[in-house]
């Protein structure tokens, strides 16, 4: 069972590292979201979102190795991609790299569901 549950929380843990790649310049944020950068104003916006992702997603990788730490990352990633879902549910209109990504956060909303469910089984296992 620890096994599944490390396996879930790397894989969400990299869903949200990727993103990451974006710190490095405006052309990879772009290219990645499918969107056209305008102005250095977003561009910082984009690439700190790029760093707040990095944190998120390393925080979650590096619970598979302190247990402690799982609920308050998984919480974490959760609301991360809850929001995100949120907000592409109240546009009117996106691309579809957009679509793609709320189709990946839906992906890593499930697996976060299934290992906090083993790992609250885990805990209250009458064997």
């Amino acid at each position: 069972m620890n096994l599944t549950i490390s396996i879930l929380l790397i894989t969400v843990g990299l869903i949200n590292f990727l993103p990451v790649i974006g710190i490095i310049s405006a052309e990879k944020l772009s290219a990645a979201y499918a969107v056209e950068l305008i102005g250095n104003d977003i561009v910082i916006l984009m690439r700190h979102r790029a760093l707040l992702f990095g944190l998120i997603g390393g925080f979650m990788l590096y619970s598979v190795w302190k247990p402690s730490y799982q609920s308050v990352a998984m919480v974490m990633a959760a609301i991360s991609m809850l929001g995100f879902l949120f907000f592409v549910a109240a546009a009117d209109h996106y691309n579809a790299s957009i679509t793609k990504i709320a189709i990946i956060d839906l992906i890593g909303l499930a697996g976060l569901a299934i290992a906090a469910g083993l790992k609250y089984l885990s805990r209250n296992s009458l064997f």
